[in-house]
């Protein structure tokens, strides 16, 4: 099969299209003839060499993918209702960058009625992150308040979404006029940019001194100090990427007064049963709102497999809203 293979760690330019093996499905798991897959920060992050896969899983990046099952586990697939044939998005650990990728049964979803393969290789990995952060984690609830840090990425569209359509209000920061004018059309009722304006003192407004319910951190570094003081009382911080740096200071005595929780998580290590009590959670709660268009995939643009280089390039350069994703 082909595959996007890193050469070696350094720019998008070790990306290069390349041979490989297919894999072969295991106990509990199918072979998807891959149609697309998605991109993701963490993808970036292993071509550096600044994230390492876990121990066993393939060395190719990539940690969603979307097509069709061509074969797995009969008593597994059975169990779940899959069959030989049908078209599914799959979470994965690795591999998700070739023709063929091998996903673990429970960690695949059907693809949503009328949706593509591309829009439908765009949703695991940032549905699956944000519900276990966002709804699970931090336990956001119906009334109340979420910041969302950088509310255009893949993350944040997504948090967006799936908060308003839980009833909770929400507020988006973004690094630029448009890309706050970009959070308000996907259903944030605020937008703050970062750049221009401080999120402390405007979630302070907005909120009229409460404070915010929930942040969803992608920054860390020096953003946990500045989130810790926008909280509301019993509020909770979910750190799921340390883009600013991994060391943060903050007023301890204003955890302790305002019984702040300050939590985080990586997906990618969590086990199989782990990952597929979220995509059960996602089919009950979430695939109905993605077939009632009340919550829908936003896709930036797409690559040909052999142009991810170009691919990681736009990754980088911050300068997309929503997705990007390969195809085969």
């Amino acid at each position: 099969m082909q595959a996007v293979e890193i050469t070696s760690f350094g720019g998008p330019e070790v990306l290069r299209l390349g041979e490989r093996p297919a894999p072969v499905a295991g106990v509990g798991e199918l072979l998807i003839r891959v149609a697309a897959s998605g991109i993701n920060r963490p993808d970036v992050l292993q071509r550096l060499g600044h994230y390492a896969p876990p121990p066993g899983t393939s060395d190719l990046p990539g940690l969603e993918v979307a097509g069709v099952v061509e074969s797995g586990d009969a008593s597994a697939m059975a169990e779940a209702g899959i069959r030989v044939g049908d078209r599914v998005c799959a979470l994965v650990a690795g591999g998700g960058y070739a023709q063929w990728c091998v996903a673990p049964v429970v960690q695949c979803l059907p693809v949503p009625e009328g949706f593509s393969d591309v829009e439908a290789a765009s949703l695991p990995e940032t549905f699956f992150t944000v519900w276990s952060n966002v709804f699970d984690r931090a336990r956001l609830q119906a009334g109340e308040t979420l910041l969302v840090q950088g509310g255009t990425s893949g993350i944040g569209v997504t948090a967006i979404q799936l908060a308003r359509a839980i009833g909770a209000t929400v507020i988006a920061t973004a690094g630029s006029d448009d890309k706050c004018a970009a959070c308000l059309a996907l259903g944030a009722h605020h937008a703050i940019n970062y750049k221009s304006q401080d999120f402390v003192a405007e979630a302070k407004r907005i909120t009229e001194a409460r404070g915010v319910d929930v942040v969803l951190d992608m920054v860390a570094g020096d953003y946990v100090a500045r989130e810790v003081e926008c909280l509301a009382e019993d509020g909770r911080i979910v750190i799921i990427a340390v883009q600013g740096g991994v060391q943060s200071g903050f007023n301890a005595g204003l955890v302790l007064r305002k019984r702040l929780t300050i939590t985080g998580s990586t997906l990618r290590p969590r086990p199989v049963a782990f990952k597929g009590a979220i995509a059960r959670s996602l089919r009950e709660r979430v695939w109905p709102l993605l077939a009632a268009g009340k919550v829908r995939p936003v896709i930036h643009s797409t690559f040909a497999a052999a142009d991810a280089a170009q691919a990681h390039a736009l990754m980088e350069s911050n300068q997309h809203i929503g997705k990007i994703v390969l195809t085969w």
